[in-house]
């Protein structure tokens, strides 16, 4: 392999997730083609099969930058503080969240479809990233909590599902506002700050914290 050739794939890997999640801000999942993709980049659309094979490998590579980025916030916070109250840390999860918007829009995506359609070499290391994610969260809760190896598991397994399915509550199209309007179905914004933070509280409160 000539020398740099390493760094370069990952650069270029790196700029195709970029202008995919360039158009994801604009753009629904199912209209962002390669082609697309292909040209806000600075290379052809054919080049990018050298990297990723399809666009859901893409959108897991996306996700998987995202989740690195959650874990990063979450050793922060572990590193950052000696004690944190349960308030303290309700609220310290919950605004760690809230700028992490895109990570939650990505989580409502159908991540069978994005997991079927990727190489096993590309799911393995998204895989890393979701492990480490969980693993961060515990780190939290062990420090700033006094639940058990047992309690912190079942926690984590309450909390993760319910991360998933944040980011619909607290994002809702005009076009979501008024079918739920004509179907007499009512609104009220939480903000993702809001919703996890009282997840956080209440799971806790119940566990004794």
């Amino acid at each position: 392999m000539p020398k740099g050739s390493k760094q370069l794939s990952e650069a270029r890997k790196e700029e195709i997730v970029s202008a995919c999640e360039k158009l994801y801000e604009t753009m629904s999942f199912k209209d962002i083609t390669i082609k697309e993709i292909g040209a806000v980049t600075s290379f052809t659309r054919t080049s990018i099969y050298n990297y990723f094979q399809t666009k859901e490998e893409i959108f897991l590579a996306l996700l998987q930058r995202e989740y690195e980025k959650w874990i990063l916030d979450l050793n922060a916070l572990t590193a950052g503080h000696d004690v944190l109250t349960r308030e303290e840390l309700a609220a310290a999860l919950g605004q760690i969240l809230e700028d992490r918007r895109l990570l939650l829009k990505l989580m409502t995506m159908n991540n069978y479809d994005m997991e079927e359609n990727s190489r096993p070499e590309n799911l393995a290391e998204f895989k890393k990233a979701y492990g480490g994610s969980i693993r961060a969260l515990d780190a939290c809760f062990q420090k700033f909590t006094s639940l058990n190896a047992a309690e912190r598991k079942e926690l984590l397994y309450i909390f993760l599902p319910f991360v998933y399915g944040i980011y619909p509550y607290a994002e809702v199209t005009e076009k979501q506002r008024v079918a739920m309007a004509r179907s007499d179905v009512p609104f009220v914004y939480h903000s993702i700050h809001e919703l996890v933070e009282t997840c956080v509280n209440d799971l806790l409160k119940g566990k004794g914290e």
